[in-house]
């Protein structure tokens, strides 16, 4: 099956099977019967396993891979973040023809870059069933930080049922997979603190926007096991280190849906890359990462004590969890769960009056209204008027985006008052300058829009 330079490695830490250094890969896409949470359920997979093998390339070099489809469905694989021709990016209907059932396609590139990268399905819901693997490229030249060990941390969200399934529940009620929404006992909670004209007017604004402040994921962590290199939270995935080593993890987001706000209580992350890039080093004790983001930290156990990787989804209806750890079967304790974040209207753009600070500062890092707030009260009663119409009888037909606003120095909604320091879009500086030096002369403003009716 593999040419010569190419062999399989296991590295049992990580969890992951590994592909060595080399320049040609077969991949096969077939079913296999996989068992994660209890259940058994057959998906499609890479080379048989949830992740499939981890891609390790060296940059300069060129490779080939293989791909063989035995699905009885089209399929494709699509090498995120990677430079490379637009024939070979593997999106089908953009830069190439779905791979058939029974048949191969063989992708063929020079690699132009290093770092940390994910390689995954670009069909159907391929993606969300396990079809997603990591890919390291080692660089050129030497790195300018160093580390003892390195370690693939690879998350994602998992669920049981059929995803498409999953989306026809989604088409005929967007908040089908909500139960966090807000109940009877909240109305007069909220009565209690703030009055019931107010209760009753913010209940009426959620009404007619047909949105709800609990909206911050559509599929939960009550469906969605969460999972590290393909493992459950009960099966503790744990990455070996001795005293006085330093770590390097590699966290990647392969969800389909999830954004995940990822600490290890007792220790310090050194953020040194972010998406493949090098980046000046920046320490954090938290940082949040949306999907297909990666960010590459190193950390130093100062003790012999096991520590907690702690990837809490960001609408706090479940995590995913591994353990550092000198020796095997050893665990730390599991944080506890923080209180979910709820939406307001500064953050849909809608308070009438300029707004500032964390509350219209909202989503930053992800979520449904990224890149909305800090209107005018001129704007917002625009857009208030857009959406309920000029008889105000209900929702127009559609929701547009807000005034463009810069959120790149806020830490995201439900990050906003915590003591940690959190990382930020400001904080991630090129460790060396960038290849285009030349000053902007041309501004392009992009508004992307929607609507507050039916899930698309």
């Amino acid at each position: 099956m593999w040419r010569t330079g190419v062999f399989w490695v296991t590295l049992g830490a990580w969890g992951l099977t590994s592909l060595a250094y080399g320049g040609e890969y077969a991949l096969v896409m077939e079913k296999k019967l996989i068992n994660l949470t209890g259940l058994d359920k057959v998906v499609p997979t890479i080379n048989g396993s949830v992740p499939g093998p981890t891609l390790r390339w060296r940059e300069g070099e060129e490779v080939l891979i293989r791909v063989t489809n035995r699905l009885d469905e089209p399929t494709s694989l699509h090498w995120h973040g990677i430079i490379l021709p637009a024939r070979m990016d593997g999106v089908p209907g953009i830069s190439f023809d779905p791979i058939a059932p029974g048949a191969t396609f063989t992708y063929r590139f020079p690699v132009k870059q290093s770092g940390t990268y994910w390689y995954h399905s670009h069909s159907a819901f391929q993606e969300q069933a396990g079809m997603y693997a990591p890919i390291i490229i080692a660089p050129a030249q030497r790195e300018n930080y160093h580390y003892d060990r390195d370690y693939i941390v690879m998350l994602s969200d998992w669920t049981d049922e059929d995803p498409d399934t999953v989306y026809a529940k989604l088409k005929k009620q967007s908040g089908y997979y909500n139960f966090n929404k807000r109940t009877a006992s909240d109305f007069y909670r909220d009565v209690a603190d703030k009055g019931w004209g107010a209760t009753i007017s913010d209940r009426l604004e959620w009404g007619r926007m047909r949105m709800d402040p609990t909206d911050i994921a559509d599929v939960t962590g009550y469906t969605y096991t969460f999972l590290v290199n393909g493992k459950p939270p009960t099966a503790n995935w744990t990455a070996l280190f001795k005293t006085g080593e330093r770590v390097r993890l590699r966290f990647i987001n392969g969800s389909a849906m999830t954004y995940f706000d990822v600490r290890i209580p007792g220790l310090k992350m050194t953020v040194v890359q972010a998406d493949g890039q090098d980046v000046q080093p920046v320490a954090v004790d938290e940082f949040r990462i949306a999907v297909a983001e990666t960010y590459d930290v190193i950390v130093e156990p100062e003790s012999g004590r096991a520590y907690t990787l702690f990837a809490e989804a960001m609408d706090r209806s479940g995590y995913a969890r591994g353990t550092l750890a000198p020796r095997e079967g050893l665990s730390a304790p599991i944080p506890e769960m923080r209180p979910r974040p709820l939406l307001t209207m500064a953050d849909m753009g809608m308070a009438h009056g300029p707004m500032s600070g964390p509350q219209a500062a909202g989503m930053d890092h992800g979520g449904h209204m990224h890149g909305m707030g800090y209107a005018t009260t001129d704007k917002a009663n625009e857009m208030t008027a857009m959406m309920h119409g000029p008889d105000d009888h209900g929702p127009g037909n559609e929701m547009i985006a807000m005034m463009p606003t810069n959120r790149l120095s806020e830490p995201g909604i439900g990050l906003e008052t915590t003591d940690r320091r959190v990382l930020v879009y400001t904080d991630l500086r090129n460790s060396k300058p960038g290849y285009d030096l030349r000053k902007p002369i041309r501004e392009i403003e992009l508004h992307l829009t929607g609507n507050m009716q039916r899930f698309i």
